[in-house]
């Protein structure tokens, strides 16, 4: 059986370092980019079942934008995208969860396991 992976796209070397330490534990394969551009090609070249994207590994003006090439890349129903921030009344995730900062990486972890398990 294949080992489900998560990709983390967040700019914070240390909720990186958690996530990557706590998953491995959970036996998930993590992937690591600091930002939102790396993200995207990791995404791309490994096909991950589950996305992390941090909202501030992007630019403020490009948050709309880069959430949705992320969503595109989680649109052939194997990958799925959390989305770690604040949608503001004049945007929408148009696909994906959203975890809302400040987060408790217990509620993080639970729901990238949940989605993971969809995966196998």
């Amino acid at each position: 059986m294949p080992i489900p992976s998560v990709l983390i796209v967040d700019p914070s070397a240390d909720t990186r370092e958690v996530l990557r330490t706590v998953l491995a534990r959970r036996g998930l394969r993590t992937i690591e980019a600091d930002a939102a551009e790396q993200g995207l090609e990791l995404a791309r070249i490994h096909r991950p079942d589950v996305i992390v994207l941090d909202d501030d590994a992007t630019e403020a003006a490009e948050d709309r934008q880069t959430n949705e090439k992320f969503a595109a890349e989680a649109s052939d129903d194997r990958s799925q995208l959390i989305v770690l921030g604040k949608i503001r009344r004049d945007q929408s995730l148009a696909r994906g969860h959203l975890i809302h900062k400040s987060y408790h990486f217990a509620t993080l972890i639970h729901t990238i396991e949940r989605l993971a398990a969809k995966a196998v």
